[in-house]
């Protein structure tokens, strides 16, 4: 059984930086694609972040590029999510997630495994 477990997330100041973690239980992390996602209040749940099983080849959503980075180490079985500039409209539940399959994508049904959330809340 694989398992997702996030840390990392809290309060910031607007303008602030914060980096997600998302460590994955099992032996074969290395052949997973991986994703972050997150849900504001009231709305519905949204691509953030995507990275490949190699880590060559990434993904972002608009309204994160420029600002978000993603990326991973095999050897730890975690990947990360640095996040640059906070925005209040931040605000949110993030997601990781795995997919068994070595290409990103930013399509949620496609990931077979998700951690719990955690919360990551901008502050003005």
């Amino acid at each position: 059984q694989v398992q997702l477990v996030e840390s990392g997330g809290g309060l910031v100041q607007t303008g602030g930086s914060l980096r997600l973690s998302c460590e994955v239980s099992g032996r074969t992390f290395s052949s997973y694609s991986m994703g972050w996602f997150r849900q504001a209040p009231e709305k519905e749940r949204e691509f953030v972040a995507a990275i490949a099983w190699s880590g060559t080849m990434k993904q972002y959503s608009d309204s994160v590029k420029g600002r978000f980075t993603i990326s991973r180490d095999n050897a730890k079985n975690t990947v990360y999510l640095q996040m640059n500039g906070l925005k209040r409209e931040y605000t949110a539940v993030y997601h990781c997630a795995a997919r068994n399959h070595p290409d990103n994508t930013d399509l949620a049904r496609r990931y077979d495994y998700w951690g719990q959330g955690l919360q990551v809340t901008g502050s003005s």
